[in-house]
């Protein structure tokens, strides 16, 4: 499987979203070879298992943020916003999502939260001039970092 999903393609799937690293609820699916709405459906089934920690619906603010970094189209059929999975929401999939697929996806995307642990750890000090160069940016162009309610 990791032939079939390489590491790039989860790691650029991957998100910062309220502080925490995670992957969005459509691309899980596409990962999974299911649609969206029924991925959805099996977590709602499943709902007890995916506390706020493991899993979250993004606010609109959040949405329309997350839509102008990877250049999304404002046309297309959600009428909700996405539910996002942090890695242990990810890691409780593997209890709800029963298949061969299934399975080797999860492998390869908890693999690939380990690899991206280990970059951020050994690239410590090029994060740290990252954050500093988006600090003054915002500072710039006057932008406030407001706290999500």
């Amino acid at each position: 499987m990791s032939n079939l999903v390489p590491v790039e393609i989860i790691a650029n799937k991957i998100y910062l979203i309220r502080g925490q690293k995670v992957m969005l609820d459509r691309d899980l699916a596409e990962l999974y070879g299911v649609t969206t709405g029924n991925f959805n459906k099996a977590v709602s089934r499943n709902i007890e298992r995916f506390p706020d920690d493991f899993m979250f619906q993004m606010t609109k603010k959040e949405f329309e943020n997350l839509r102008s970094q990877v250049a999304t189209s404002k046309r297309g059929g959600r009428r909700y916003f996405p539910y996002v999975f942090t890695e242990q929401g990810i890691a409780m999939l593997s209890g709800v999502l029963n298949s061969d697929r299934a399975i080797s996806v999860n492998i390869a995307i908890m693999r690939t939260f380990v690899k991206v642990r280990e970059y951020l750890v050994t690239h410590k000090d090029v994060l740290k001039k990252l954050e500093e160069h988006d600090t003054q940016i915002k500072t710039i162009f006057g932008v406030i970092n407001e706290p999500v309610a």
